[in-house]
């Protein structure tokens, strides 16, 4: 495992630690926070759980396909925290470096994925090309 790899594991696995935190914080308070964390929970701790997962891949097209998951995930983990902040069920300054935080994953995660299609992509190209593809 390349140190850009150790470094979102490792990354994803404290994010995914603070909405612990968060959701039982959440859970606490009970109404409608009690009820939004199930989701927050779901979502924001899944993200690390596939880019981990993700490194024991059975191809490089199964391994795109985990980071693409993890992707989703962290796309409606965001969702989570801005409905939750918009709801008023908690104030923004509570959640902001943790919704900046859920940003930085997106960015890294898009990154990594374009990468990996790019590469495919000329991958498949070059078998076209030379008549390997059948």
């Amino acid at each position: 495992m390349n140190e850009a790899n150790q470094k979102t594991q490792e990354r994803t696995l404290s994010f995914a630690v603070r909405v612990v935190k968060l959701c039982k914080f959440l859970d606490e308070q009970g109404g409608v926070a009690g009820v939004l964390y199930k989701q927050l929970i779901r979502s924001g701790t899944s993200i690390g759980a596939n880019v981990r997962e993700a490194q024991s891949a059975q191809s490089d097209r199964d391994f795109l396909h985990k980071l693409e998951i993890a992707l989703k995930e962290a796309r409606e983990t965001e969702y989570w925290l801005i409905v939750l902040v918009e709801a008023e069920v908690i104030k923004e300054e509570k959640v902001r470096a943790l919704k900046q935080e859920s940003t930085e994953i997106i960015k890294i995660l898009i990154a990594i994925t374009k990468k990996l299609k790019e590469k495919q992509l000329r991958t498949t190209n070059c078998k076209l090309r030379t008549g390997e593809w059948k």
